[in-house]
C-alpha cells in the first residue's frame, strides 16, 4: 500500500512532508533570500514583495519570527516554499523581508527563527 502511495505521490507532484516536532520549533543557522516569479512548492506564484519564505519541514502556512543576529531586526514570515537547499541554511526569505532584516545587498545572514503560529 504505502509504494502505491508513493508512485501516486510522484506522479502528481505531492510530497510528504512531516511536521516539525515542539522541540524544534526555534532554529538558528544562515538565511538565504531569493526572488523567483515562478511557482512555488504550495502552488502559490512567488511574489518577492510578500512576507514569505521557503522551509524544508514547516507546514505551509505556518508563520515564523525570523531575527537576524547581527543587527537584532525581526520579521515575521509565512512559510509557502520549500527550501533552503544550501548546506547551513536554515530559511530562504522573499526579497522584501530580506530588506527588511537588512541584508539584501550581503546576500545571507545569520538568523534565529522561531514559530508563531
Amino acid at each position: 500500500m504505502k509504494i502505491r502511495l508513493w508512485i501516486f505521490a510522484g506522479l502528481f507532484g505531492l510530497s510528504f512532508v512531516q511536521p516539525m516536532p515542539a522541540e524544534a520549533a526555534r532554529q538558528c543557522g544562515s538565511a538565504s533570500w531569493y526572488a523567483l516569479t515562478s511557482k512555488t512548492a504550495s502552488g502559490e506564484r512567488m511574489n518577492p514583495n510578500a512576507m514569505t519564505a521557503a522551509h524544508r519541514k514547516f507546514r505551509f502556512g505556518t508563520k515564523v519570527r525570523v531575527t537576524n543576529r547581527k543587527n537584532g531586526r525581526s520579521v515575521i514570515v509565512r512559510i509557502n516554499d520549500r527550501g533552503p537547499f544550501t548546506k547551513g541554511r536554515v530559511i530562504d526569505l522573499s526579497k522584501a523581508a530580506a530588506a527588511k532584516l537588512g541584508y539584501l545587498r550581503r546576500g545571507h545572514t545569520p538568523v534565529c527563527i522561531e514559530r508563531v503560529g
